[in-house]
């Protein structure tokens, strides 16, 4: 039985696609603004984007990442 330490190449290929499709849907439709508001945290909506824009350059080169070495494989 062979042990991996880390993330395997479809894992961090699931991680990328899933954060950067969470990120995209938080940035481009109002429902976190809506859901801050909900809670009383409206006043945070203003530093959304600096969150949120990093968070889907993070996980798009995560997955570009993992599909470059998904093919050197």
């Amino acid at each position: 039985m062979q042990y991996h330490y880390g993330m395997t190449q479809f894992r961090m290929l699931t991680v990328g696609l899933i954060g950067a499709l969470a990120a995209a849907v938080c940035c481009f439709t109002p429902i976190l603004i809506g859901l801050l508001g909900a809670v009383g945290l409206s006043a945070l909506t203003g530093y959304l984007d600096y969150v949120l824009l990093p968070a889907i350059v993070i996980f798009a080169a995560l997955v570009i990442y993992a599909l470059v070495r998904r093919k050197a494989v």
